[in-house]
């Protein structure tokens, strides 16, 4: 079971699904991408070929060209038949994460392994929708792909033991590290960076201290590699807002998201991917 899959499918293909394919792709599995239409395919085909190609000029072997034929992108499910393993890398949006992984779910063999890249939702809650729970456990790559070292693997109460060993073995062949968690509210690690970063806008929002400051501080004290705003900026400060939401819906207020966090959402702030946040990401 620990194989490393040969066949993979990705549902959705922004930018954490494109760097899944990637990774997976680069890996030595056959990758398809399932996108909404064409348009979304053929973004999703652009962000996976430009990744390749910054993975080839850093060093791996072979053409953009000869990567590329291991790859596919449709938009329909039902292509996703014979795939060995499937992860859902849509948006965190429940009602939108349930349809998605119910519809690949009925076009995927019985034997088939089907993950989540949620960074918070519930994987037990969704295990409830599906009708194969021990064939599903969260798998939460962390942004960017390429680069990440870490996976988090989610473990359902109704995951089946094999299918935790077979994850750590899939995450070895990536050439990254497991951490293995149960269900829980946000997990291990959208838990502990939202808190940060949570604190360190109440920070800036008080006039404590500047996001750079602060970011600074996190970075060369503690070793961070990225400071809890700037990794804000680059998560989207919509997506950790969402987070944040849940996290005190489920834990309680002191996940409460600062007024700040939400102003900014309001204006359109929305970090790297707005070309602002609490940087100016508009010329990089």
């Amino acid at each position: 079971m620990s194989d490393f899959p040969a066949q993979v499918g990705v549902i959705g293909g922004g930018r954490m699904g494109a760097g899944i394919a990637h990774g997976f792709l680069t890996s030595g599995s056959e990758v398809i991408v399932i996108e909404a239409n064409d348009d979304a395919a053929k973004a999703a085909t652009e962000r996976v070929a430009t990744s390749v190609q910054k993975s080839i000029d850093r060093g791996l072997d072979g053409s953009v060209d000869d990567w590329m034929a291991k790859f596919s992108v449709s938009t329909d499910k039902a292509d996703l038949a014979g795939r060995e393993l499937v992860v859902e890398a849509v948006p965190e949006i429940w009602d939108l994460k349930v349809q998605t992984l119910q519809e690949a779910e009925k076009n995927m063999d019985e034997t088939a392994v089907l993950a989540s890249n949620t960074s918070s939702l519930s994987i037990d809650g969704l295990a409830k929708e599906l009708a194969r729970p021990g064939r599903f456990l969260g798998l939460h790559f962390f942004n960017p792909v390429p680069a990440s070292k870490l996976i988090e693997v989610v473990v359902g109460q109704q995951t089946d033991e094999e299918l935790v060993d077979a994850a750590r073995g899939w995450t070895e062949g990536l050439g990254k590290t497991a951490v293995v968690v149960k269900d829980a509210p946000g997990f291990a690690s959208s838990r502990l960076g939202v808190a940060l970063a949570l604190e360190a806008m109440r920070m800036v929002e008080a006039g404590v201290a500047s996001a750079e400051d602060i970011d600074n501080a996190m970075v060369l004290g503690y070793g961070h590699a990225s400071g809890p705003l700037k990794t804000t900026d680059i998560v989207g400060l919509d997506v950790r807002l969402g987070i944040a939401e849940y996290l005190e819906e489920t834990l309680g207020e002191r996940f409460a998201p600062p007024q700040i966090m939400r102003d900014m959402v309001e204006r359109g702030e929305l970090g790297m991917k707005s070309g602002k946040g609490f940087y100016d990401w508009s010329k990089k």
